[in-house]
């Protein structure tokens, strides 16, 4: 006979505890018994029986016949339908031809239930003991009422005697399914009952078939077996083929289930990623117990690197008080070196592994590994065969242990997909997301309320710089935790790079709150050994703006803290909220720095010359070229608002080149008139690293014949300090062609005696702020005069800036300052007034060497 799996106990069905388990199954199996004990009766008083001793042999073989009909079946799988093909429809063919009907009935009830109980289905006892009895009592009835019928041939009686039977049988089990809530539709119907017609009506007429030959022919008795035997070897080929192809796309499905997996574990910022991938492994663990017809698989998982296990259950749940999860590692049932398939069954295994057994509630266990080529990866057990009484067979094995390698191999490559998706999103020193991870963890679009702060640790590099890219690390490492303990584990963290973080908040609480927490946190001193180091910190956060009614993305918010940090920084406060009007400075800034280069080009920027003036005698001495931008759109720019930017991207070199090129023309046309007047160029930190520069800078005075005594370079204290070791030889070299060095804003700086008794400089400048504050502060006019005399000791002229007023001046002169500079003498002047400026302010006389001399008239 041919029944769906999930229609008949006796055909090896499987019905899922959980779907059968209901008062409807209840009522529904205690009316299939009614009403196959009352057709069994109704068929028993209506029939003669004459009973005799010589009945015991046949009833006790067709009893074996029975049993032997439900033990070789064999389970095919169409259209995602499993079916178990069985041959019954023999041992009740010959019933019909030689047997009472008590006998057959008694025969099939003891073999049919007796094999149920092996296979411990005790939940569907009462539903199976009603189809046996419908099963025998139906063909008997027909049998007996048809035979009488001389137009219908003794061997269609029989066929459709039988073929009722299995119809029966199968139209009862569907009604099982639809009571379970489990039916099927009219298509699966219709194939089912085409397949039991058929399967039913080639069975019963071989069966006919061969009793013929055995009762009418000679010999016929070795033919039958002959060719029965024949029957069956393809009976069971034809099975094996079957299963092979179900194993086969079982298989590729379960490869595609875990396929479908997004990696070992959720990410970060997957809300329900956890419930999603449960789902998937439970699918796979059905299709595995549907695969091997197990009463439960039982999937162990090993999903991280720190060997956290845990357990997937499909089919029956394990008893209470089993969480196999906690104890894998000691569990005897799980002892699993190698990658061999373990069988075991409670009745001849070990006491530790019986008692294993005995805990989950099971008789037998196919147990695997789940390995790759270093670790183990979890392991996969599958309890108690259902489909076939006498349990897991080397098929079953043989399968689990393909099944195995191919979850292995699937489930190692998800690790490795997970790894790398992890790595994508994650950065690899804090643990914390990265940029990329930020964005996917906020989403495409942010809600209403949302906040981006930024973060940034100020003393981060100059730590790398002196102790070691491991140090700046190591504090980056342990800003990223101060940061997660305050924000807790839900809050989406990034580092950005460097020593910048981003949060993403959900303003639930107030912004500037949470800023000065984290920037509490962030300051705290870091104390690595011995080593303690304080640290600066500076955030900026931004909000989506709610009466603009803009959609705003996390990429827009970023930008926008970033602005809010960088306006943190370079107005000194620590916590900055952005404003709309601070993407416009940037936003000039960055058009300064695209169009600088263009604007040499076009004569835009300019030389200023600001005069210097013996303090004395009221010689000029020279000037100090300043630069100056007459930017189309903006006006006249000073240095502070485009130079720093100029510095920071790197065309410093272009401003450094133009300025001396400008300079030295100026003293090659002072020469040509007979004045020998130098001019003084300010060089930046970035020139000071450019080994090229004493080059440039010979190779310009040569080209315009000016004495390199007459240009001289004003540095800082803080630029030389930057980087000396840098500095000092490219300063030296410039100082062997002659070119004279001067120390700016002195005072300011380091003002470490050691280095300015290294330095090769000429001249000191004192810084205007000192100056300027001279004639109202007694400590400014203590460090002036403290300038002058250190700098006359190390034999070194000291220039005075930001002279302003003649009160200034006369201090100066008494303190033997040599040079001075500033608004009393003169503003910068630009190219065309700087003549007019030198005929009208001073007195030209003949000096020294043929050249003339120019003094202040006032």
């Amino acid at each position: 006979m041919v029944q769906q799996r999930e229609f008949s106990e006796r055909a090896g069905w499987r019905t899922h505890a959980e779907r059968v388990h209901g008062r409807g199954y209840r009522r529904y199996s205690l009316f299939v018994l009614a009403l196959g004990v009352l057709g069994a009766l109704a068929q028993w008083l209506t029939t003669e029986v004459h009973w005799s001793t010589g009945q015991i042999l046949p009833a006790l073989l067709i009893t074996a016949g029975f049993l032997l009909a439900e033990a070789c079946t064999t389970d095919i799988n169409v259209g995602r339908i499993d079916y178990t093909i069985s041959l019954t429809a023999i041992p009740i063919v010959i019933g019909l031809y030689t047997l009472p009907f008590p006998i057959v009935l008694a025969a099939h009830l003891v073999s049919g239930l007796a094999i149920q109980l092996g296979r411990r289905a005790f939940t569907h006892v009462l539903y199976n003991a009603g189809v046996l009895c419908v099963e025998i009592a139906l063909p008997f009835l027909l049998f007996r009422l048809l035979s009488p019928v001389q137009a219908v041939p003794g061997w269609v009686v029989v066929v459709l005697a039988v073929l009722a039977s299995s119809l029966a049988s199968t139209g009862l089990g569907l009604g099982a399914l639809q009571t379970a809530g489990a039916g099927l539709g009219m298509r699966q119907v219709a194939s089912l009952g085409a397949r039991t017609v058929v399967v039913e009506i080639v069975a019963t007429m071989l069966t006919v078939a061969f009793y013929g030959v055995v009762r009418d022919v000679a010999w016929g008795w070795l033919f039958v077996v002959l060719l029965a035997g024949a029957m069956l070897a393809m009976f069971f080929a034809y099975g094996q083929l079957f299963r092979e192809q179900r194993d086969l796309g079982a298989l590729a499905n379960i490869s595609l289930e875990v396929a479908r997996k997004r990696g070992a574990g959720p990410g970060p910022f997957e809300a329900d990623g956890r419930q999603e991938i449960d789902a998937q492994w439970a699918r796979v663990g059905e299709q595995i117990r549907d695969q091997i017809g197990a009463d439960r698989i039982v999937l162990h998982l090993v999903e991280d690197d720190n060997e956290a296990v845990r357990t997937v259950i499909a089919g029956r749940a394990l008893p209470e008080g089993c969480q196999p999860e906690e104890f894998w590692r000691e569990d005897p049932l799980l002892q699993l070196p190698g990658t061999e398939v373990r069988y075991h069954r409670r009745r001849d295994a070990a006491e530790e592994v019986a008692a294993a057994l005995r805990g989950r509630g099971a008789h037998e266990a196919l147990v695997v590994p789940l390995r790759n080529s270093a670790r183990l990866l979890g392991a996969v057990e599958a309890h108690d065969k259902a489909s076939r009484w006498r349990g897991f067979g080397r098929a079953d094995i043989r399968l689990l242990r393909t099944i195995a390698n191919h979850l292995s191999t699937a489930t190692d490559n998800q690790r490795l997909v997970a790894r790398l998706r992890h790595d994508a999103y994650h950065d690899p020193q804090t643990g914390l997301l990265n940029r990329p991870g930020f964005l996917a963890a906020a989403g495409e679009q942010v809600g209403e309320g949302a906040i981006v702060l930024r973060a940034d640790l100020d003393v981060l590099s100059g730590v790398s710089d002196a102790l070691g890219q491991v140090w700046g690390d190591r504090m980056v490492v342990t800003a990223g935790q101060r940061l997660r303990d305050q924000l807790g584990p839900e809050v989406p963290l990034a580092r950005i790079e460097g020593g910048q973080f981003a949060v993403l908040l959900d303003g639930s609480r107030p912004p500037e709150e949470i800023a000065e927490r984290l920037r509490s946190a962030l300051t705290a001193t870091y104390t690595f050994g011995k080593l303690s180091v304080e640290a600066e910190a500076y955030l900026g956060f931004a909000k989506v703006l709610e009466s603009s009614g803009e959609e705003t993305d996390v990429t827009t918010l970023l930008q926008r803290a970033d602005v809010a940090l960088r306006t943190a920084r370079s107005s000194a406060e620590s916590v900055r909220e952005h404003s709309p009007s601070m993407g416009s400075v940037f936003l000039r800034r960055f058009q300064l720095v695209t169009q600088f280069r263009q604007a040499v080009d076009r004569g835009e920027v300019l030389a200023y010359y600001q005069p210097k003036v013996a303090l004395g005698s009221k010689q000029l001495l020279g000037f100090e070229a300043l630069v100056r931008w007459r930017h189309p759109e903006f006006g006249q720019l000073s240095p502070d608002e485009f130079v720093p930017a100029v510095e920071a991207t790197g065309l410093i070199d272009v401003l450094t080149a133009f300025v001396s090129e400008e300079a030295i023309k100026r003293i090659r046309a002072w020469l040509d008139n007979g004045l020998r007047m130098g001019v003084s160029v300010n060089l930046a930190v970035r020139s000071l690293g450019d080994d090229t520069l004493p080059e440039q800078v010979a190779e310009a005075l040569e080209r315009h014949g000016v004495p390199a005594e007459l240009l001289t370079f004003e540095i800082t204290e803080s630029g030389v300090m930057a980087n000396p070791e840098r500095a000092l030889p490219v300063l030296r070299r410039l100082h062997a062609l002659g070119v004279v060095l001067a120390l700016d804003d002195f005072g300011t700086g380091y003002s470490s005696l050691a280095y300015l008794r290294q330095l090769p400089v000429d001249e000191v400048k004192i810084d205007k702020s000192f100056v300027q504050g001279m004639g109202t502060d007694l400590g400014d006019l203590a460090v002036v005069r403290s300038i002058v005399e250190l700098g006359h000791s190390l034999g070194l002229h000291v220039v005075a800036e930001g002279v302003e007023d003649d009160l200034s001046r006369e201090a100066l002169l008494g303190m033997d300052c040599d040079v001075a500079q500033g608004y009393l003498i003169s503003r910068p002047l630009p190219e065309d007034k700087l003549e007019p400026w030198i005929r009208a302010r001073t007195l030209r006389e003949p000096g020294e060497c043929g050249a003339a001399r120019l003094t202040l008239l006032s």
